[in-house]
């Protein structure tokens, strides 16, 4: 018996025919449709070529690997496969963190020596923003690592070049200073791309080890500036206070001074004009300064008794003349 597939039988299809005629099907199908499919295609590819740049931001345009262009903030089109592009951010303040990572101390990277050869342990953050966008892409490999690694040299040399007792307390702004500037050079001399925004010091402190026995002789230190500044409040006080009491004296002098001459001036007038008068009538003069001399005596004088020396031998006459006496004699009537 023979297959009902068998080409010479009667009752089956044809299996070589009916391939070939689905084969022409295709061939004529894939004529017509593979323009249309291939327009899909290349239509998908070039739409993926659009790309945006937000504000503050740049794009950088490469052609087979080497720069072409940049582009500002809006809707940009690249030739996909030959053309790439990246995106840089020139507005976003990033930041860095030396000798600390969010609440974990890193020592490799804090501790240093100062000047004076005495050991610290520093924290800083240092902010930047990208100023060239080209130097940052494409200079350096890791341009953040070189200016983490950058600024760890820049604030050790700072600190190698202070006293401990300035980088702790007085000297702190002018380290922050020096290290911003330096780390600024540095980073420029390596065509980074970025410009270093702020620089601070978070902690600026003695070994755990030493950190007791430190902050003992700074806050005794303070406490001798306290005194110095409350000896020099005092002395600022009681200086001027001084000087107006020696003016105020001399014044009074001065005042005495001139009091005195004018009342010697007024003496020796009146001397000259009672010699004038005794000169003309000396014995009249006499008697009357005499009379007012005595006047002027006896006025001061309460209580005053007369004794008659020619009375009677052996007795003391007395005649009061006060008005204590006179009421003693009288019973006080």
């Amino acid at each position: 018996m023979r297959s009902q597939f068998d080409n010479g039988g009667a009752n089956g299809p044809d299996m070589g025919k009916m391939v070939e005629q689905v084969s022409d099907a295709f061939r004529r199908n894939l004529r017509r449709l593979g323009p249309i499919a291939a327009g899909v295609l290349l239509l998908l590819i070039a739409a993926t070529g659009f790309y945006s740049v937000g504000p503050g931001e740049q794009g950088v345009v490469r052609t087979f690997g080497r720069e072409t262009g940049k582009t500002a903030p809006g809707l940009h089109y690249r030739i996909p496969f030959i053309q790439q592009k990246d995106v840089v951010n020139m507005q976003q303040i990033r930041r860095i963190e030396i000798g600390f990572r969010g609440k974990q101390r890193m020592p490799h990277e804090a501790l240093m020596l100062t000047g004076d050869e005495n050991i610290v342990e520093a924290q800083m953050i240092v902010q930047y923003r990208v100023k060239d966008p080209t130097k940052f892409l494409f200079r350096l490999k890791d341009p953040e690592q070189v200016l983490h690694t950058t600024a760890e040299v820049a604030l050790r040399s700072m600190v190698g070049r202070t006293k401990i007792d300035d980088v702790i307390t007085t000297g702190r702004e002018k380290v922050q200073e020096e290290t911003h500037s330096w780390l600024q050079k540095l980073m420029d001399e390596y065509d980074s791309g970025l410009t270093i925004t702020d620089v601070k010091l978070q902690m600026v402190d003695a070994p755990d080890e030493v950190k007791e026995a430190f902050h003992d002789v700074v806050r005794a230190r303070e406490d001798k500036e306290k005194l110095i500044n409350q000896s020099k409040g005092y002395k600022a006080d009681i200086i001027p206070k001084a000087r107006g009491e020696a003016q105020k004296i001399e014044r009074a002098a001065e005042g005495y001074k001139e009091q005195r001459i004018l009342r010697a001036k007024g003496d020796a007038a009146k001397f000259d004009s009672l010699l004038a008068e005794y000169t003309k009538a000396e014995k009249v003069t006499r008697e009357r300064m005499y009379l007012e001399t005595m006047e002027d005596i006896m006025g001061k004088v309460h209580g005053k008794v007369v004794v008659d020396r020619d009375l009677a031998k052996g007795a003391l006459p007395v005649l009061p003349l006060g008005q204590k006496a006179i009421g003693a004699m009288t019973g006080g009537k």
